[in-house]
C-alpha cells in the first residue's frame, strides 16, 4: 500500500490536562473580563449612591448569599461527579433545584421583614425581596450550568457570564443615575440573572429538561443534602463578618466593608474560581490513583499560590492609595478592612482549594468539620472585636483565626490523606518570599509621599515582576500537569 493510500492515523484523544486547561483558560479570561468590568461599574455605582445607600444594598445581598448557599440542596453538583451520562440524571436535578428554590423564595419574601431589622436596616425589606427572585433563576439555571461544568464547555459560559455581568451594569448605572438607590442594584442583579439564564438554556448540551425518577432523586438527595448543610455552614462562617459588622456597627458600615471586601476578593475571583470550575472536575477523574490526584493538588497548590499570595499582599499593602484613588476620599474607613483582608483572602484560597479536593474524595466530615470549628471560634471573637475596636478589629480577628485556627485544622486532615505539611510549605515557600518582597516594596512606595497613582504603579510591577518569576520557576510543573489524563 503506497503512502497516499494508508489510512490516517484517528486524531489522538485530547489528555486530561488538555481539556481541563482549555476550559481553565476560558474560565480564567470570562472571570478577569468580568472583573474588570465589575470594576468599572462598581467605582461608578459607589461614586453615584454613597456608603448608605451602598450599605443597604449590602445588607440585601447578604441575605441573598446566605439563601443561594443551599437553595438547589446542592444536587446540581451530582452532575460533575456522576460517574456514568449525566444526562440521565439532568432532569431530575432540574426538577429538585427549580422546586426547592421556588419553596426557598417563598420563605425569603416572608421573612424579609425581619432579617431587614436584625441586619440593622428595615428599609432593605423591600430591596431583599426583588434581590431574592434571583434565587428562583439560580434554581432554573443550576443543571445548565453543571452541565457545560462538566463538558468543560466554559467558552460559551463565558459567553453568558459577560452578558450577565454586562446586562446587570447598564441596567443598575441606568438606575442609580435616575436616583433610585440601592434598588437600582438589585433590579440591575435580577436583569443580569436573568440575560445570563436564557443564554444558558440555549447553551448547555441538552438545554433544561424537567422529569423525575425518584430512585435518582433519592441517591441525589443523599449526595447532596450532606453538601447542603455544609454549604450552609460555609456561608454561616464566610459571611458571618457581613452579618456581625451589619448587626452591631450599622448600614454604612456595612458599606465601607462590604466595598473593601469586594476588592479583597479580587484575587479569590479571578484565579481561584475559575480554577474551583475546573480542579474538581480533574481530580474526580484520578479516583483511580490517588498518588497522582495527591501530586496534581500540590501542583495546582504551588501555582496558585505563585499567582494570588503577591497579589493578595499587594491589596494590602497598597490599601490606602487604592482606595483613595478609585473611590474618592468618602471611601477611606474601608482602606483599614482591606488591610486585612487582603492576606485574609490569601488563606480563604488555599482552604478553598483543599475544601474542593476533600469534597471530591468523598470526606465530607472534615469539610463540615473545618467550617464549624471556624464558626464557633470566630463568632465570639468577630463580635468582641467589633464592639470593642470598630472595623479595623473586626478584619484582623478574621486573619488571626484563619492563621492560628483553620490553617493547622486543614494541615492536620490533609496530613491524613498523605500529604504532609513539608510538601505543602515546599510549595508556599518561594510564594511567600515573593509576596513579601512586594509588600516590602509598595510600604516603602507609600511612605515617600508620592502620588497615589505612582505607588500604585511601582508596587503592581513589583508584583508582576514577583508573579512572573515565580511562574517561571515552575515552568516545570506545567509540563509535568501535561502528562495528567
Amino acid at each position: 500500500m503506497s503512502v497516499e493510500e494508508r489510512p490516517s492515523a484517528p486524531a489522538a484523544e485530547p489528555t486530561l490536562f488538555t481539556r481541563a486547561s482549555r476550559a481553565l483558560g476560558w474560565s480564567m479570561a470570562s472571570t478577569i473580563i468580568g472583573r474588570f468590568s465589575t470594576l468599572a461599574i462598581g467605582i461608578a455605582l459607589a461614586r453615584i449612591l454613597g456608603p448608605d445607600a451602598f450599605g443597604t444594598f449590602a445588607v440585601a445581598l447578604v441575605v441573598l448569599l446566605a439563601v443561594l448557599s443551599f437553595n438547589e440542596l446542592g444536587v446540581s453538583l451530582a452532575i460533575v461527579r456522576w460517574p456514568g451520562d449525566p444526562r440521565e440524571i439532568a432532569p431530575t436535578v432540574a426538577t429538585l433545584s427549580v422546586l426547592t428554590s421556588t419553596a426557598v423564595y417563598g420563605a425569603l419574601y416572608l421573612g424579609a421583614p425581619v432579617l431587614a431589622r436584625a441586619l440593622g436596616d428595615p428599609e432593605a425589606t423591600t430591596v431583599i425581596r426583588i434581590l431574592g427572585l434571583s434565587v428562583i433563576v439560580s434554581g432554573l439555571v443550576a443543571t445548565p450550568v453543571a452541565l457545560l461544568q462538566r463538558a468543560f464547555r466554559q467558552g460559551r459560559k463565558t459567553v453568558a457570564d459577560l452578558v450577565t455581568n454586562w446586562t446587570s451594569a447598564l441596567v443598575s448605572i441606568g438606575l442609580a443615575l435616575a436616583g433610585n438607590g440601592a434598588m437600582s442594584l438589585a433590579v440591575g442583579q435580577l436583569a443580569g440573572s436573568l440575560a445570563g439564564a436564557v443564554l444558558f438554556f440555549a447553551f448547555a448540551p441538552q438545554g433544561l429538561r424537567f422529569g423525575f425518577d425518584p430512585a435518582k432523586a433519592r441517591a441525589l438527595l443523599r449526595f447532596g443534602l450532606p453538601l447542603a448543610g455544609s454549604s450552609i455552614v460555609v456561608f454561616a462562617t464566610t459571611n458571618l463578618d457581613r452579618v456581625v459588622v451589619g448587626v452591631t456597627l450599622g448600614p454604612t458600615a456595612l458599606g465601607y466593608y462590604v466595598l473593601a471586601l469586594q476588592l479583597a476578593q479580587w484575587p479569590v475571583t479571578v484565579f481561584s474560581q475559575p480554577i474551583r470550575a475546573v480542579v474538581p472536575a480533574a481530580l474526580a477523574r484520578l479516583h483511580h490513583d490517588p498518588p497522582a490526584m495527591r501530586r496534581s493538588l500540590l501542583s495546582a497548590l504551588g501555582l496558585l499560590a505563585a499567582i494570588t499570595v503577591p497579589a493578595c499582599l499587594l491589596l494590602a499593602a497598597t490599601s490606602g492609595p487604592l482606595i483613595r484613588l478609585l473611590y474618592g476620599e468618602v471611601w477611606q474607613p474601608a482602606s483599614v478592612v482591606l488591610l486585612w483582608l487582603g492576606p485574609l483572602a490569601a488563606l480563604r484560597i488555599l482552604f478553598e482549594l483543599f475544601y474542593d479536593y476533600f469534597v471530591v474524595i468523598a470526606d465530607t466530615q472534615v469539610v463540615l468539620t473545618v467550617q464549624a470549628v471556624w464558626f464557633v471560634v470566630l463568632l465570639p471573637a468577630l463580635y468582641a472585636a467589633c464592639v470593642s475596636g470598630g472595623l479595623w478589629s473586626a478584619s484582623a480577628v478574621q486573619f488571626a483565626v484563619a492563621l492560628l485556627v483553620i490553617l493547622p485544622l486543614y494541615l492536620a486532615s490533609l496530613r491524613r490523606t498523605g500529604i504532609g505539611p513539608r510538601p505543602v510549605a515546599t510549595r508556599l515557600g518561594a510564594p511567600l518570599l515573593g509576596a513579601a518582597a512586594v509588600a516590602a516594596v509598595s510600604l516603602l512606595m507609600a511612605r515617600t509621599g508620592a502620588a497615589d497613582l505612582v505607588v500604585l504603579a511601582v508596587s503592581g510591577v513589583s508584583a508582576l515582576a514577583a508573579i512572573g518569576i515565580l511562574g517561571y520557576r515552575l515552568r516545570h510543573v506545567v509540563r509535568d500537569l501535561r502528562t495528567v489524563g
